[in-house]
């Protein structure tokens, strides 16, 4: 049973806020409860510019990084770019070696790791790999690199430069690269947020700085904007805040994608189904699912493949494979998490277990980051998932609640991790098995001290509350001015007191509900997705919801999509 919580609103301010925009008035308590009071501050959210963006140099090393690239693309050097298998570092490895070969760079050769076989970041194995196949004099990672120290001195004794870009907290000193480009390294706070590809956007802009300054031409001539959409998928799939800069660089990249679609992304909305224009939740839901699905299963180079082609019919094929890569990785993943369900409900007692730490031998370490997010939304408690594979080495994937931060919990028992990184909600780790049940009992430790006693029921947060009446398109298209909704800017939640569920509500789909909510003036359709088996509340009720349109046979109508029903107060 979720607890209600109605997001504290200062009443006289929002009328300020909804008089000063011409906003609704619910709109401006949804402001509000994001946070915003400063008239200043509201402007920049609902109008985010890119000249509001920051120079790229206030990032830390940004301007031995510049440099250097700008060096190797004179100089005729091979360049290699070394990324990631999820989706952040798929399109910031894919944004890079576009804008480098852009620049008249005449070697430029990507390289992705493999899950399986060399895991994340820049291993020793994979840079071997990398060095055999690429043989680069500079070596850029992009999502990746802050903590692999061993690698980067291998590299430097090969007389390879290495220019670290990433955005995942540092474990200890950084890498001695010969730049480490990393906001959260920095201390302008607003930048720790940026995705990798945020980063490499940064870096790409600094690049054209200095390439302008010296009146070089293909700098004049090249425009990042066009490389925004590449932008907007990497922040919106690795689930970064969508505040400040990340809000600025996705709401121009939608608008860029939905003015002028690649091949890559059409071929994605066609085999997704989506209609109308694309937004954050189409990325999120539609695009990050299937790009990921390669690096998941097998390789990341497909994903990278459909990034970088510009042929209609092959981003067709392309996609279509990582559609049949994606179905595959749900069905492993759900039965895994049936089976990490069955195994953890033996014995799992609320009062006792709060850091969840779950092994198998033999299960599948691309999916059990996703398997990690659905124990977490099942038991609502930090879950490390592990992997071990037939030599007693584990990696593992480790996801969060909100108000426990991870990497400070890992911290706590790094003697027991061979290595580990990531950010406060989600992280990964490796393990070898005799360490895995000291980890597991100190883990869960670390993490009843600071949540034992703390609520840990799940929460429905209400933004506004309304009227029926006010559930009209007037209202939707205000709310349109919030978005892209994502990390930080959730999608409102609105809610109406005293009304009634009319007639039966019908079943549709797998585990959907149907039915109309009327106050005895006004009536609205309403949908409750996966919420078929619940027990709906007689006589008079409250409704939380989202707003949504309902496309069909051409035309849109309101309604209301459900997130939780209580019995009215």
């Amino acid at each position: 049973m979720k607890v209600w919580k109605t997001i504290p609103c200062d009443g006289p301010l929002a009328l300020q806020i909804a008089d000063t925009f011409d906003l609704p008035l619910p709109v401006a308590e949804m402001l509000m409860g994001l946070g915003y009071r400063d008239m200043a501050d509201i402007e920049r959210f609902l109008n985010p510019r890119l000249s509001d963006l920051s120079d790229p140099f206030l990032l830390p090393d940004m301007e031995p990084a510049a440099r250097r690239l700008q060096q190797a693309i004179q100089a005729n050097e091979s360049i290699a770019v070394y990324g990631d298998y999820d989706v952040d570092g798929i399109v910031s490895t894919g944004l890079l070696v576009q804008v480098l070969h852009r620049l008249g760079a005449p070697v430029v050769t990507p390289c992705l790791p493999s899950r399986q076989e060399e895991g994340y970041g820049l291993s020793l194995a994979a840079l071997k790999r990398c060095m055999a196949q690429c043989r680069p004099t500079l070596l850029i990672t992009v999502d990746c690199g802050t903590n692999d120290t061993e690698a980067v001195c291998l590299a430097q004794k090969a007389g390879i430069d290495v220019v670290i870009t990433d955005h995942h907290e540092s474990s200890g000193q950084p890498a001695p690269a010969l730049a480490v480009v990393n906001p959260k390294l920095g201390r302008k706070d607003s930048l720790k947020v940026l995705a990798g590809v945020g980063v490499v956007f940064k870096l790409c802009h600094g690049l054209l700085k200095i390439g302008r300054n010296q009146g070089l031409p293909v700098a004049q001539a090249l425009d990042l904007r066009e490389y925004l959409d590449f932008v907007a998928v990497g922040t919106v799939a690795d689930i970064v805040p969508l505040i400040g800069e990340n809000r600025i660089l996705v709401r121009h990249g939608l608008t860029q994608m939905n003015q002028e679609m690649a091949p890559c992304w059409k071929a994605l909305v066609d085999i997704a189904g989506i209609r109308g224009p694309i937004d954050a939740q189409h990325i999120g839901y539609g695009f990050g699912p299937r790009l990921n699905a390669a690096g998941r299963l097998g390789n990341a180079d497909t994903s990278l493949e459909l990034l970088l082609t510009d042929d209609t019919k092959r981003a067709q094929k392309i996609a279509m494979e990582l559609d049949g890569a994606n179905r595959e990785r749900q069905k492993i993943e759900s039965e895994i998490v049936a089976e990490a369900m069955r195994e953890i409900d033996v014995n799992f007692n609320e009062q006792e277990h709060y850091g969840l730490v779950i092994a198998k031998t033999g299960w599948h370490a691309g999916v059990i980051g996703i398997v990690a997010s659905r124990l977490v939304s099942r038991y609502r408690r930090p879950v490390v998932v592990v992997a071990f594979d037939a030599d007693g080495v584990g990696r593992g994937s480790c996801r969060s609640i909100e108000g426990y931060h991870l990497m400070k919990g890992l911290e706590r028992c790094q003697q027991y991790l061979v290595t580990y990184g990531g950010h406060e909600m989600a992280a990964g780790l490796e393990i070898e098995r005799n360490q895995y049940e000291a980890f597991r009992t100190a883990f869960n430790e670390v993490v009843k001290i600071e949540l034992k006693g703390r609520d840990l029921r799940p929460i429905q947060r209400v933004n506004t509350w309304i009227t029926l009446e006010q559930v009209n398109n007037s209202l939707y298209a205000a709310m349109e001015a919030l978005r892209p909704f994502g990390q930080n800017n959730p999608v409102p939640v609105l809610a109406v007191r005293g009304v009634r569920i009319q007639g039966q509500p019908r079943r549709v789909g797998v585990n959907h509900l149907r039915f109309n909510v009327s106050n005895g003036q006004t009536s609205c359709p309403a949908i409750a997705f996966r919420m078929a088996d619940i027990a709906i509340p007689e006589g008079l009720v409250d409704v939380a919801f989202t707003f949504q349109k309902n496309n069909f046979m051409g035309n849109a109508t309101l309604e209301l999509n459900v997130q939780d029903i209580r019995k009215a107060e």
